[in-house]
């Protein structure tokens, strides 16, 4: 929770550091195994601050990269890169439609009980 809320809340890189210094030093103290994740960071430790800059990420593009690999495991025998290309699109449109009729769906569901709750209490 602790790391979520220095994401969400630090206002520059420079607070995130000392924030993230923190947390670290407090963790390895109570979880010595995580000495490994605290090397991890601090080999990246540049790159990882960079979000703090701007507050951009990269979660789109390695969801997408993600994806490819996906499908490439599952597409195992295609003949062509075009089959590929039009596997990974379709996929990627899929998944945009299926969010948006789940969220059709919540607010579907919202109004019904809410419809249900105005007959009640009305």
């Amino acid at each position: 929770m602790r790391f979520k809320a220095i994401f969400d809340t630090a206002p520059d890189r420079k607070t995130a550091s000392q924030l993230l210094t923190e947390l670290f030093l407090d963790a390895i103290e109570a979880f010595p195994k995580l000495e490994d994740f605290v090397r991890t960071y601090e080999r990246w430790q540049e790159q990882i601050l960079n979000y703090f800059n701007a507050r951009q990420t990269s979660a789109a593009v390695e969801g997408i990269n993600n994806k490819a690999r996906v499908i490439t495991k599952r597409a195992y025998g295609l003949k062509s890169a075009d089959s590929l290309w039009t596997r990974l699109i379709l996929d990627l449109n899929r998944a945009k439609e299926i969010v948006l009729y789940s969220i059709a769906s919540i607010r579907a569901m919202a109004n019904g009980l809410r419809g249900l709750f105005s007959m009640v209490c009305g």
